[in-house]
């Protein structure tokens, strides 16, 4: 007999942790039919992210850069640096490949906050495997790539050159090109006039937990329904 249709579901968050608590509470409320969050793993040591799965009992582990002694404190020559993040990038990929295939290992990552850019040392043998990563970006589609993206609209904006006058968020599957994947969900927003940087960047963030919820809930499903077909 076959095991039930099940997405498994891998956190990696840097901070506050407040999208993984929208997945979290939407999970609880069944708005996330059939799919589980396995484990939560972040890189920073103070994210309270680590408090909200403790209360929700759902497992989390540190995993740091420098604290885990790939990187040396305080390098800078770029060659060293390229390696430890490479070496982090194949250890951290191997991590989550090592986890128990029937009832841990993820079908879905979900980069919720996280304040690192993976290469293809982690991008390939997860990959391989066939679990698919996204990622939660405040700008649209091609527009913004990288940090500051919200800022770099809203200066746009006020020189009169934002295109339509309207940014937004998505959620797009993660490449080596950085937020330049194939988007699952976008949402547009419209700057307006008068408004400042932090009103502009409340609003945009008012919208993500939606978002994330929404893209997370669409591909579970369509993992789902490919185990189901399978079966």
């Amino acid at each position: 007999m076959s095991s039930p249709a099940e997405c498994r579901i891998l956190v990696f968050a840097s901070g506050n942790g407040s999208n993984f608590q929208a997945l979290v509470d939407a999970l609880a409320a069944g708005n996330i039919p059939d799919a589980r969050i396995t484990r939560l793993i972040v890189n920073r040591g103070k994210a309270y992210a680590t408090t909200r799965a403790e209360k929700a009992g759902i497992p989390w582990e540190y995993f740091n850069l420098i604290s885990n002694g790939f990187q040396a404190r305080g390098e800078t020559d770029p060659e060293r640096l390229q390696e430890a993040r490479n070496k982090y990038d194949a250890a951290l990929a191997e991590k989550v490949l090592a986890l128990d295939e029937k009832t841990e290992r993820p079908h879905l990552i979900v980069l919720a906050g996280w304040m690192y850019i993976f290469g293809k040392h982690f991008l390939a043998p997860i990959a391989e495997k066939g679990i698919r990563v996204i990622n939660l970006h405040p700008a649209l589609p091609g527009k913004y790539d990288g940090t500051h993206a919200i800022e770099r609209a809203y200066a746009d904006f006020q020189a009169g050159k934002l295109e339509n006058n309207k940014t937004g968020i998505m959620v797009h599957y993660v490449i080596e090109a950085v937020d330049q994947g194939a988007p699952v969900l976008v949402r547009e927003i419209e700057c307006q006039e008068g408004e400042s940087l932090e009103q502009l960047e409340e609003r945009i963030h008012s919208h993500e937990h939606s978002l994330i919820v929404e893209a997370t809930a669409k591909i579970a499903g369509e993992i789902i329904a490919s185990q189901q077909a399978q079966q």
